[in-house]
């Protein structure tokens, strides 16, 4: 009987070690380990000598000051396997063309994201808020400067690099957004992602993504800022004594801060406009991550599993094609035959009624236990949040248009994420069935909604949509 109880011990030694080197405990690493690292790089504009012209509203709105920095925040991820980027911009938008050159610059990287935050307060970008309406804003030098700026950040928190144990919290505000157009639909939830030294337990960086447009600042501001977004993470750095990054996520349709009531501590209503309730409003985002972190869990961000592809979306505005032939727009057009995976380039001088189109991506990545779907613009919460309208209002351009597949329904994981404007900017991402540029206007209006006007056209939606479910679902098909 000796061996029996010999094997009964054994067996039982073994089984302990298996559970204790193979579960742990939920907050300890995985095996291999996770390796997270934060870095930045301030790319203000320098106001000496070319003027600035400010992105987001009006046109020759000339920069006078600086009130706050603008940054390139990093955050690398790495599993002994893959190593990803994600980095945010506190700018109006980039297209994907700088994007790719910053790619180039950053060798030994399985996937870089950059994102804006959509920052109506810094430099043009993208060409649309120069002198007038024939001429660019951007600065060229600028625009260099920027992409230099993240493959600075970059490198800074790849260097930084070390292993962590990360949670997850959201919290809710819908009173911190004004949604601008019906139907009323606001995405307004708030995700934090922390970071701790597995030894010390210390907070090592967060990752937040919110859904709204920092122009809280409003149209006559013409001093440099990254809006609430610079208070925002200013509180949150303070609060935690750690690196900050900050995704924007759904601010299409419209998710805004102006308009919001916000309060001073003496309960005085705060202005749009002013650099008082630009500070309130950001502190308030930053307080409404403390909820989030006051009832996170434990969740494993390995391993690092990432998917992107390139589409080709019509170019139905007249403005931007009109802004495409004049060089205000620089950017590639392609001649659009009805795929959207294969276009090839509009050479110079194309036909006027020739369809063109845009390259631009989607992406997916799977962080351990979390899904992040990457958008490249301003897509409205009816497509993330599956609240298409139905049935469609009578007076929709296209009211018989099938329901795009909503992004956040093709997300299994226990946890998800947006990140917008990533990659690319190419405007409002509207549900074709709610497009609304002919009388007679949806919901008894005189005059369209705002929107249209900053759109690709209203096939992007039904294109996009589908391209994101086809790239999850390929995915699948490859477990």
């Amino acid at each position: 009987m000796k061996w029996i109880r010999r094997f009964v011990f054994l067996s039982f030694c073994l089984s302990t070690l298996w559970f204790s080197g193979r579960l742990g405990r939920a907050d300890e690493p995985a095996d291999p380990p996770l390796r997270a690292g934060f870095g930045e790089c301030d790319i203000t504009p320098k106001l000496h000598g070319k003027p600035v012209y400010i992105a987001g509203f009006g046109k020759n709105r000339k920069a006078t000051g600086v009130h706050d920095p603008l940054m390139a925040r990093a955050i690398v991820l790495a599993d002994g396997k893959k190593k990803l980027a994600l980095v945010s911009v506190d700018l109006v938008g980039l297209f994907q063309a700088p994007v790719e050159r910053v790619r180039k610059k950053l060798p030994g990287f399985d996937y870089v994201l950059v994102s804006s935050t959509h920052n109506h307060e810094g430099p043009d970008t993208l060409g649309l808020w120069g002198p007038g309406p024939l001429q660019s804003g951007i600065d060229p030098a600028y625009l260099k400067k920027v992409e230099e700026g993240i493959v600075q950040a970059v490198k800074a928190a790849d260097k930084a690099a070390r292993v962590a144990i990360t949670r997850i919290g959201t919290a809710r505000a819908p009173e911190l957004l004004h949604d601008g157009r019906e139907p009323y639909i606001k995405h307004d939830e708030l995700v934090t992602i922390e970071f701790r030294d597995p030894k010390s337990k210390k907070i090592t960086g967060l990752v937040v993504q919110w859904n709204c447009h920092p122009e809280t600042l409003d149209s006559r501001n013409k001093w440099i800022s990254a809006d609430f977004v610079w208070a925002t993470v200013a509180y949150l750095k303070k609060r935690y004594d750690c690196p900050v990054v900050y995704f924007t996520g759904t601010v299409g349709g419209l998710m805004t801060s102006l308009h919001v009531e916000v309060k001073d501590d003496k309960g005085n209503k705060l202005a749009d406009g002013t650099f008082e309730k630009t500070e309130r409003y950001g502190a308030l985002v930053g307080q409404l991550a403390d909820k989030a972190q006051a009832k996170t869990e434990a969740v494993s961000l390995t391993p690092l599993e990432f998917r992107s592809r390139h589409l080709f979306l019509p170019l139905d505005n007249q403005l931007y094609l009109i802004g495409w032939k004049l060089g205000v727009l620089d950017r590639q057009a392609y001649l659009w035959a009805g795929d959207p995976y294969q276009a090839k380039p509009a050479p110079a001088g194309v036909a006027a009624k020739t369809p063109l189109c845009i390259k631009s991506e989607v992406a997916w990545l799977k962080l351990g236990d979390v899904e992040v779907a990457a958008i490249p613009g301003e897509i409205y919460p009816e497509l993330v949040l599956d609240k298409v309208q139905d049935p469609p209002d009578p007076g929709a351009d296209f009211p018989k248009a099938p329901i795009e597949p909503a992004i956040y329904k093709q997300l299994k994981a226990k946890h998800r994420m947006i990140v917008g404007l990533a990659n690319d900017e190419i405007g409002y991402i509207i549900p074709k069935r709610q497009w609304d540029e002919k009388p007679p206007f949806c919901y008894g209006r005189k005059t369209a909604q705002y929107g249209e006007g900053n759109s690709l056209g209203p096939e992007t939606a039904p294109i996009l949509c589908k391209a994101f479910q086809e790239l999850v679902q390929r995915r699948k098909r490859m477990d």
